[in-house]
């Protein structure tokens, strides 16, 4: 039997104490990193907890009955959330996206998007409010979610196939549970509705035409993700990727596909709109074709931690500060120094050298700071 390695441990427990720099650093929102990206987009992680098992996220070996979660104490308040996105904001934050977890499994949710939905951008526009999430709560709560102020969601859908689904989340839950609270949260106006499929080639690749047909001309735009090493939990291989082409060459075989502009700088999505007007998809191609050049997001851990790349291997406590005797003034220079010298593109080196640098380095969980 191999060992089993919990690297979201070590990181759960370093204490990296930002650096507050003298004389702070106001904020401008025209914060820039060392390769001139600007700082746009924040992704929050509500909660460590999921009741899901995917094989590529939070594998049951690893994620068993004896797992130890964070205590509540440890995790950001929501009125600490709400106090750090009113920072982020002031450097030019205009999209804020919850996660996990399962972000739903978080016990009032809908009080938190209610104070985040009453922030506003820097020109005074509403935030860009949105959550991702595996759907399993979301046809009971889409309602409050709306009336909270969610503005968008995107679902965690990986097969069609009862058999392939239930395989990959490896709880047994119903791909019909997923798909009423895909047609629940249209019904009551969540608006953008996206379908996320992480392709795993050998496990659900045989989907992709399957999945491509049963959303072509529906609200939502499904779209496809390479299977990611992020962590060390799940067991990652090359050979297990299906590249972002092939998936397309797929499905436009049959439903034919034309490229179409992105709808903004950064948008991690490729876009593909069906020939005869049947909708679009998207292919998110974080390994065979890096997208670091205009990466602007940034990630907060459940319990304060903020990560300056989805592959990073530490975070900087800003819990620590918050709970801490510090301002909010330092905390906006602290966080302008660490972005500052942000100078992350782990993706574009790994497919330079993919295996080297795969092994080599210990990264952060996508369970511990989401997608």
């Amino acid at each position: 039997m191999t060992e089993r390695i919990i690297p979201v441990t070590d990181l759960r427990k370093q204490l990296v104490l930002p650096t507050i720099p003298s004389p702070l650093i106001p904020a401008t929102g025209l914060l820039a990193d060392k390769l001139a990206r600007p700082l746009r987009d924040l992704r929050i992680s509500v909660t460590d907890r999921c009741n899901f098992r995917c094989v590529y996220c939070m594998p049951k070996e690893v994620f068993d009955k004896d797992y130890q979660y964070l205590p509540h104490n440890s995790l950001l308040s929501f009125e600490e959330i709400t106090r750090i996105t009113k920072i982020f904001i002031a450097h030019g934050v205009e999209k804020i996206r919850l996660t996990g977890g399962e972000p739903l499994l978080r016990k009032n949710i809908e009080k938190l998007i209610e104070m985040l939905a009453s922030l506003t951008t820097l020109d005074g526009k509403p935030l860009d409010l949105t959550m991702t999430t595996n759907a399993s709560l979301l046809a009971k709560k889409a309602q409050s979610l709306k009336d909270a102020g969610l503005k968008r969601v995107t679902v965690s859908l990986d097969s069609l196939d009862e058999a392939t689904f239930q395989r990959m989340n490896d709880v047994d839950f119903p791909v019909s549970d997923v798909l009423n609270g895909i047609d629940v949260a249209h019904r009551v106006g969540l608006q953008s509705i996206k379908v996320n499929m992480v392709v795993k080639g050998g496990m659900n690749d045989q989907e992709i035409v399957p999945m491509a047909r049963h959303f072509k001309g529906s609200p939502a735009i499904l779209r496809f993700i390479e299977y990611m090493d992020v962590g060390a939990s799940n067991g990652w291989k090359m050979d297990e990727v299906v590249p972002s082409a092939e998936v397309v060459r797929r499905i436009s075989a049959v439903m034919p596909l034309v490229e179409v502009e992105p709808n903004y700088t950064g948008e991690t999505a490729a876009r593909w709109r069906y020939v005869d007007g049947g909708g679009e998809i998207g292919v998110i191609s974080s390994v065979t074709q890096a997208f670091c050049g205009d990466c602007n997001r940034a990630r907060l851990s459940t319990e304060g931690k903020l990560f300056t790349c989805l592959f990073a291997t530490s975070g900087h406590d800003l819990r620590a500060l918050m709970r801490g005797d510090y301002s909010d003034a330092q905390i906006t220079a602290a966080i302008a120094h660490l972005w500052s010298k942000r100078e992350d593109r782990y993706s574009e080196l790994r497919t330079i050298n993919t295996d080297g640098l795969s092994q080599a380095v210990r990264k952060v969980e996508m369970s511990y700071i989401g997608g």
